[in-house]
């Protein structure tokens, strides 16, 4: 099963998979819109990189729901 077909399960049949991923989405959008910027302060560099490892761990997070799904359906 590909990795897309999955998430479209989880997103159905798991809230906090769902929350997951809207939340991972959201700071994508946010940290677009922070990079178009042609000169940040050293506050936005800052809130910068914490939301950069915040966005990174939901993308583990995410991958780490996928893997237990996986695992589950191989048994």
């Amino acid at each position: 099963m590909k990795d897309e077909e999955i998430i479209n399960i989880l997103k159905e049949e798991n809230e906090e998979f769902r929350k997951l991923v809207e939340e991972h989405r959201r700071l994508d959008r946010y940290l677009d819109e922070m990079n178009k910027k042609r000169y940040l302060t050293s506050d936005e560099e800052i809130e910068k990189k914490k939301l950069q490892k915040k966005k990174l761990y939901y993308k583990d997070r995410i991958a780490e729901m996928i893997r237990e799904y996986r695992k589950k359906r191989a048994v």
